[in-house]
């Protein structure tokens, strides 16, 4: 009895140093679990999804009203605006042009606002369903992405099992995928898409633990895999085409660099679903179950 109860003891003190040492897995990065003034009497509300703006001001989704929460890179609370509800608010993006684009993945909606909050343009119709061939309508819609020239990117993945490409006027250009399997060029879930600075169409095929690659005509180039979980999560792409993911099975981020994971954050916080950066390279990841928004902020 008294060895079993030394080796619980060692057991406990071991577990308690490498809690105490989980830190120092992130030598670049310091986790900051309190960011983000809220306005009296409000709670995170379920955020969804992060985004920077044309300003550098942090954008948070919420699936609740109003839909979004508006704050400077402090944490300082700017606005809030959107007094209509979504019906499952998911993913929310800036583009280049200052432009925010919204994902309802329930209602299967894809909306753009200016940065006043004017709604620009709807892609999908309310409440109706459309199949993987469909070219108007969507299934479970994830994210949408903006490409440099304009294009619109769809990753219509929670029920469909595709991705569809869009003009900037809303003009429906062509299907990639549109089959369920884990063959190149299927997916199962796809969950986030970017377009690289070689116009590459980059998408996170989140239940087939890959990343798959596609040329801009819709071709399959490649995939990536060795992810310290499947890359259901988010994916943000920087200007030197760094890609980050998160991953909402491991709590962590990874960093990609040519295809390759060069960095892994750990101990990020349980299921992370959205994510950003700022300016400063500091990496912004909210928690739609636990109802938090984090700062990782760079050290080094």
């Amino acid at each position: 009895m008294k060895a079993i109860a030394i080796v619980l003891v060692l057991v406990a003190l071991a577990t308690g140093v490498l809690a105490q040492t989980n830190p120092a897995e992130n030598p670049k990065w310091k986790v900051m679990d309190s960011w983000g003034q809220l306005p009296a009497g409000t709670a995170w509300g379920s955020p969804s999804q992060v985004a920077t703006s044309a300003q550098g001001q942090i954008i948070v989704l919420r699936r609740t009203t109003p839909s979004f929460f508006v704050f400077n890179p402090d944490g300082s609370f700017v606005k809030s605006w959107g007094d209509t509800p979504y019906k499952l608010a998911h993913g929310v993006r800036v583009d280049r042009d200052g432009f925010i684009w919204v994902t309802d993945n329930s209602d299967n909606l894809i909306q753009k606002f200016s940065s006043e909050g004017n709604l620009l343009m709807t892609l999908g119709r309310k409440g109706v369903t459309g199949d993987n061939k469909s070219e108007d309508a969507f299934d479970g819609p994830a994210d949408a992405f903006v490409a440099p020239n304009g294009d619109v990117f769809v990753a219509d993945g929670y029920r469909n099992s595709r991705v569809v490409q869009f003009s900037k006027e809303g003009k429906f250009i062509r299907i990639i995928g549109g089959v369920k399997g884990t063959e190149p060029g299927q997916f199962n879930l796809p969950h986030a898409v970017v377009v690289d600075s070689k116009g590459r169409i980059i998408v996170a095929d989140a239940e087939n633990s890959r990343v798959q690659v596609f040329d801009p005509t819709g071709k399959f180039v490649e995939q990536w895999g060795d992810f310290i979980a499947k890359p259901r999560g988010a994916m943000y792409i920087t200007s030197d085409d760094t890609i980050y993911i998160s991953h909402v099975d491991a709590e962590a981020v990874s960093i990609l660099k040519n295809g390759k994971v060069v960095e892994v954050i750990r101990g990020v916080g349980g299921r992370p679903h959205g994510m950003t950066l700022d300016r400063d390279g500091n990496i912004y990841v909210c928690f739609p179950l636990s109802s938090a928004v984090k700062k990782l902020v760079k050290v080094s």
